[in-house]
């Protein structure tokens, strides 16, 4: 009986109040190098950063990472993007659906018109696995001009597609380094280097 009247008490001091539940915005990031428990729980805890985040969940087999965040505090996609990347993993789409009903979503790379004609280069870029694999991609593919990026854990070649007349090579390898990741010609910032997840940390060149 106790517990009812209390509950009974909230309700009705929340409905006095004017706050409403319902009032929050949803959020869906994929990421990426979500290996196990340890690295779902270090997501998670980064994250409780944010005041007032409401049912995180966390898939590590498929790397689904989804939550809920009052609306009025309107949490960017750039912010929780960067939040992902601060707890040391790769966020590869997000998706917000807000509490008004808009839909806001990531774009995994810049739309180039069918009749451009592409130019197709590979570099050698240094990383040694998957969590690598999804930084140095997202990386190339921000680029602006850049259609397609692919980099294969086993080679270190990353292919990318790109329009000559936007973007040129040295562009890709800049941002590449930018994230961590040296090429041939290019060194990463020490510091950056050093940020990255243990598993990430490859053999360095002349170090």
């Amino acid at each position: 009986m106790k517990k009812s009247i209390i509950t009974t008490v909230i309700v009705a001091f929340v409905s006095i109040m004017g706050v409403n539940a319902q009032d929050k915005d949803k959020f869906e990031i994929q990421v990426d190098g979500l290996g196990c428990p340890f690295c779902a729980y270090g997501l998670e805890k980064k994250f409780k950063e944010f005041k007032g985040i409401d049912n995180v969940e966390i898939e590590i087999e498929t790397g689904n990472f989804t939550f809920d965040y009052p609306s009025e505090k309107n949490l960017s996609m750039a912010d929780v993007e960067g939040q992902v990347e601060k707890a040391g993993y790769t966020p590869i789409t997000t998706k917000i659906v807000r509490a008004d009903g808009t839909v806001e979503e990531s774009q995994e790379s810049e739309m180039i018109a069918s009749d451009v004609a592409l130019t197709e280069e590979s570099l050698y870029v240094y990383g040694k696995c998957g969590m690598c694999e999804a930084r140095i991609v997202k990386a190339a593919k921000k680029v602006s001009g850049v259609a397609d990026a692919q980099w294969d854990q086993k080679t270190g070649m990353l292919e990318v597609s790109y329009d000559a007349e936007t973007a040129e090579l040295s562009d890709i390898e800049g941002a590449v380094v930018k994230v961590g990741h040296d090429t041939k010609d290019m060194k990463a910032d020490k510091k950056v280097y050093e940020d990255l997840p243990a598993c990430c940390h490859y053999k360095r060149e002349n170090q």
